[in-house]
């Protein structure tokens, strides 16, 4: 089946053999160029959208009033294939004002690709590639840029940034991903548009703040998020962990601006979104927590402070349930493992068969790492979890409510009590059949 690449190629060589110029462009070309995979491949061309339409009829129109249009491979083509499945082909244009901070107010269409570059990010994403021959067309000085490592804009980083916004997240988060310097007149740039962020959707933020925290540089994208003054415009709450001492009998590493740091580094690359967001939150209470009690500092009470943080936050950047519910639930539950040898078997089994446990597992690991480096409660929760079986961590309900009705006993609220008290005893072998589960609850629940 055809490459995503080769899918791309070969549009380039259709809309040449219809007498247009095309080219690969943008992240594809510089990925290429740094011996990496891209995740997906874009065309820059002088036909117009009416006419790649034409040359391609299943061309879906997602922003031809921009000049960009999708084609996409064929259903055959695409059947077992990771690639999404449609190449981004852009008409060469220039954009006039950008009244939104994000959308030209207009676009001109043009011939040519210098001009066209002219309106991109940054210089190693202005590069132009042409598959037949692979030469390299640089009208932006992006593959010097490449060598020295140096993110910087192409023109004048204020009017690049006043565009759109965002670019000043993207020049972090490619600084971290390829371990780059920002260039000095690009990050003073960000440094004093870094307010203006708040003009982003939160969506757009929330998206580009996962992937720096997933694409395996977290601690130096929020450490230039941090330099760049961007950090305490989108999380507050992150800017207010600095100076904020811990014991160091239990944090020999320092405040937990810096803990927190630390366990960014400890996220591999592709760590999963909740995973990430869980190890930056999970001690987001410890700021207003804080006190000096005569035996040491303390935190009371900073996990419950925590989850009400973290729920504001994750509503705020606008995270599905789904992913709320499991980030909620790594802040909620990172503490508990220091009693997990005192914990009674029943309430054992509840906490390993926890939804997406492997997360909590490697939250608490990474915590551990990052702090005193012990990790006996980390070895002792996985040797359970690969030791014990499913059925004995989640075994089928000895009676249900349609036995406690047969019973006589009355529906309310008091069955959620009764069955939650009889799983208990089941849990921890002290229950093994219907009858004694009835027996039990005639016994301890009486009518």
């Amino acid at each position: 089946m055809p490459s995503a690449k080769q899918h791309a190629v070969e549009i380039v060589r259709t809309l040449r053999e219809r007498g247009h110029h095309a080219y690969l462009v943008g992240g594809c070309v510089r990925d290429l160029l740094l011996g990496r995979e891209p995740a997906d491949y874009d065309v820059a061309t002088d036909a117009t959208p009416q006419q790649v339409m034409r040359i391609f009829p299943q061309t879906l129109a997602v922003g031809a009033q921009f000049g960009v249009v999708l084609v996409p491979m064929s259903a055959e083509d695409r059947a077992g294939s990771n690639h999404p499945g449609a190449v981004e082909v852009a008409t060469f244009r220039s954009d006039v004002g950008y009244s939104d901070g994000r959308h030209p107010d207009e676009v001109r269409f043009s011939g040519d690709p210098r001009e066209d570059v002219q309106r991109r990010d940054f210089t190693i994403n202005g590069l132009l590639l042409d598959p037949a021959t692979n030469e390299v067309l640089d009208f932006v000085g992006g593959q010097k840029d490449l060598k020295a490592g140096i993110i910087r804009t192409i023109g004048e980083p204020e009017h690049r940034f006043t565009e759109d916004k965002l670019r000043m997240l993207r020049a972090v988060r490619f600084a971290a991903r390829f371990e780059y310097r920002i260039n000095p007149a690009t990050m003073a740039a960000a440094q004093r548009l870094a307010s203006e962020i708040r003009q982003v959707s939160r969506e757009r933020v929330r998206d580009e703040l996962t992937k720096m925290l997933t694409e395996g540089r977290a601690k130096h994208a929020f450490e230039l998020l941090d330099e760049s003054g961007l950090l305490k415009e989108v999380l507050p709450e992150i800017t207010a962990m600095k100076g904020v001492e811990q014991p160091p009998e239990f944090h020999p590493e320092g405040d937990v601006f810096v803990h927190t740091l630390l366990l960014l580094d400890k996220l591999p690359l592709g760590a999963s979104k909740t995973l990430a967001w869980g190890a930056l939150l999970h001690d987001i209470g410890k700021p207003a927590t804080f006190r000096v009690a005569p035996d040491r500092i303390r935190f009371d009470g900073h996990v419950e402070v925590g989850v009400k943080m973290a729920a504001d936050m994750c509503a705020r950047l606008r995270f599905s349930n789904e992913e709320t519910e499991q980030i909620l639930a790594l802040v909620d539950n990172h503490m508990r493992f220091a009693d997990i040898r005192r914990m009674k078997e029943s309430t054992l089994k509840k906490f390993l068969r926890m939804p997406g446990f492997e997360e909590h597992l490697e939250l608490h690991r990474i915590d551990c790492l990052s702090s005193n480096g012990i990790v006996e409660s980390y070895n002792y929760a996985r040797e359970k979890v690969q030791a014990m079986p499913v059925e004995e961590m989640r075994p089928s309900p000895l009676i249900t409510g349609d036995d406690l009705i047969e019973a006589g006993y009355e529906p309310g609220p008091r069955f959620k009590e009764i069955l939650g008290a009889v799983e208990d005893a089941q849990l921890e072998g002290r229950l093994g059949s219907r009858e004694a589960a009835m027996e039990y609850v005639e016994r301890e629940f009486p009518r």
